[in-house]
């Protein structure tokens, strides 16, 4: 069942690239953002980590944090990020056996053409943003089709705000995020 805003958002347990056993619920600090994006060697995925990261001094500005959910797995998550050198202000969970992106109901494209429905320029023009960044595929992990979605969750536990994406490219920009805060 979907996640909807004003609910309490579920408690798990979930690992990061570099902590393991963390609670959904116990992280909670100021706002939370959870951005559930596909997996690390996604180019556009890891052009978004990266801007994430260039901003998260925004969003520490608001009172918030970020943890970026990726059905990759920790050795993935880490290789990736020592190879380039990238340290984090943020975590990345690491959910390879997609149990998180089923407990919040977050759906794939039913088919790669699904998946980039209408959306197709938009995802080029990403994906050349991301290309002239210097970033590349990497491994392949996981569904290919899946879907990003993104909960906005307050301190005391309860869902502000909720994207369940309808194609690749459906997800606030950084700006939009950062105004929900």
């Amino acid at each position: 069942m979907k996640i909807t805003c004003g609910e309490r958002f579920p408690e798990f347990t979930f690992d990061t690239a570099y902590k393991d056993g963390l609670n959904s619920l116990g992280v909670l600090k100021g706002k939370t953002v959870f951005w559930v994006l596909r997996y690390i060697g996604c180019t556009v995925c890891r052009y978004d980590v990266h801007k994430i990261a260039e901003r998260y001094e925004e969003f520490k500005a608001k009172g918030a944090q970020v943890f970026v959910v990726m059905q990759s797995d920790k050795e993935h998550v880490r290789k990736d990020l020592e190879s380039t050198g990238t340290i984090l202000p943020f975590e990345i969970i690491t959910d390879p056996g997609q149990k998180i992106y089923d407990l919040l109901s977050i759906e794939a494209a039913p088919s790669k053409e699904a998946m980039v429905d209408g959306v197709l320029d938009q995802l080029k023009e990403k994906g050349a943003a991301a290309r002239e960044a210097g970033f590349v595929h990497g491994d392949y992990e996981g569904n290919e089709q899946q879907l990003p979605a993104m909960f906005i969750v307050g301190e005391d536990g309860t869902v502000e705000y909720v994207r369940y994406a309808k194609n690749i490219m459906d997800m606030p920009k950084i700006d939009e995020v950062l105004a929900l805060l």
